[in-house]
């Protein structure tokens, strides 16, 4: 096995400290020691994978590096741990692919306790059309429900919703009788965020504009993978009792609001983790997630690349220029 060599993307920092990618050929031997062996068949790429693979940002803790931060595939060797040869799983989080080496790579030597057994009706290639981004996107949707946010209580708005969560939301949203609407800065998204089930489209700009600290009432719930002057505007804009879900700081870490939302209309801020999230309740999302994304949402939420195009597609999903999921074929 050691002797059998096999494709994995390496990040290595250079003498000046830029972060230089390139396809490597690596044998078992050189994977970190870790206790399960698995044949990652499909990864995915998320916007911190494209901050890491361009080097923009400081995503990556350990030089050198095989970035990746979700991965799917078959356990070749499980240890002594619960898992065995043949089993299907699915890694998100975790710090992988920014402390630890992640999916980017054809195999690849994990931690028992960071897998989950991949459900019943869902490929790995499917699980990769989800990844961390649905997994974040299930969990923002599970947080509107525990907060009270029914179907019946009025429209849910998605900040940043043809970005990978955003897609996610707007389809299990809908999938589950609510009103969705969907924030977004491109106008060309429009058809494929109806074609999810968004009702309303919303522009980014106009969403941006400073709100004042309470705005006349509009949403049940949000779920908002920007932050700043968005978020804002969407506590401000909550119905009384209304839950926030938010999950991201693709716009700005700051929050430009006040306290009146939560104190006069008992708006509920719930912010929402994926990486750390404990393995109970990421085994019920993920349940959820194959019970809630028909096939063809999958399809249509998803574009499948090779390794190779894996740097310049980082670059085009920092840039924003990247739709949707996109899964990583590691076997091709």
């Amino acid at each position: 096995m050691s002797d059998t060599p096999f494709k994995a993307l390496v990040l290595r920092q250079s003498d000046d400290g830029k972060t230089l990618a390139a396809i490597e050929h690596l044998t078992t031997a050189e994977l970190p020691d870790e206790e399960v062996l698995v044949k990652v068949e499909y990864s995915s790429l998320n916007y911190k994978d494209g901050l890491a693979v361009t080097g923009t940002g400081k995503i990556v803790l350990n030089w050198p590096m095989v970035p990746g931060i979700d991965l799917a595939g078959t356990v070749v060797d499980g240890g002594s741990s619960s898992f065995s040869a043949g089993d299907r799983v699915v890694l998100t989080g975790w710090s992988v692919g920014e402390k630890y080496w992640g999916g980017y790579s054809q195999m690849q030597r994990v931690r028992p306790a960071w897998l989950v057994p991949l459900p019943d009706g869902l490929s790995a290639k499917q699980a990769m059309a989800v990844g961390t981004a649905g997994l974040t996107a299930m969990l923002c949707v599970m947080a509107l429900e525990e907060g009270g946010v029914t179907p019946d209580q009025g429209p849910v708005v998605v900040s940043g919703a043809a970005g990978g969560v955003g897609s996610v939301a707007v389809a299990l949203l809908a999938a589950l009788g609510y009103e969705v609407a969907a924030i977004t800065g491109r106008e060309s998204t429009h058809d494929y965020l109806r074609d999810l089930g968004a009702t309303t489209l919303l522009s980014r700009d106009e969403m941006a504009t400073r709100a004042r600290p309470l705005e006349k009432s509009r949403w049940a719930g949000a779920i908002d993978t920007v932050g700043g002057e968005i978020l804002a505007r969407l506590l401000a804009e909550a119905n009384y009792s209304g839950t926030v879900a938010a999950c991201g700081l693709a716009a700005d870490y700051k929050l430009p609001s006040t306290v009146m939302p939560f104190i006069l209309r008992n708006v509920r801020l719930q912010g929402v983790d994926s990486v750390m999230c404990p393995v109970a309740r990421r085994t019920q999302a993920w349940q959820r997630l194959a019970e809630l994304l028909p096939e063809k949402m999958l399809g249509e939420i998803e574009q499948v690349a090779t390794l190779e195009q894996l740097p310049q597609l980082a670059q085009d999903i920092v840039q924003g220029q990247v739709r949707g999921r996109v899964v990583i074929d590691l076997q091709a």
